[in-house]
């Protein structure tokens, strides 16, 4: 292995890293957005929210009556989310 290799794996700044969480959520007032920052969070989207859901860009948007409920579903799948 390279001086430049050995240098590199010690770093730790793989580019193959994972997001700690799996949605960003971001709080727009009345709107929430859950914005996918994994393949498992876009996975669950597909699987678990109605087709006629509202997204913006990539991100769903929740009425903020729902995101209590949305949260208690992703931690129940084991997914992560944190505010921005």
């Amino acid at each position: 292995m390279s001086s430049y290799q050995d240098s590199y794996v010690a770093s730790g700044s793989s580019p193959t890293e994972q997001p700690v969480f799996d949605f960003a959520v971001r709080d727009e007032g009345t709107i929430w957005l859950f914005i996918p920052q994994t393949p498992a969070a876009s996975q669950f989207l597909s699987d678990h929210i109605h087709e006629d859901a509202q997204y913006f860009g990539p991100s769903l948007a929740v009425e903020h009556r729902y995101v209590y409920d949305l949260l208690i579903g992703l931690r129940e799948h084991g997914l992560r989310a944190v505010r921005e």
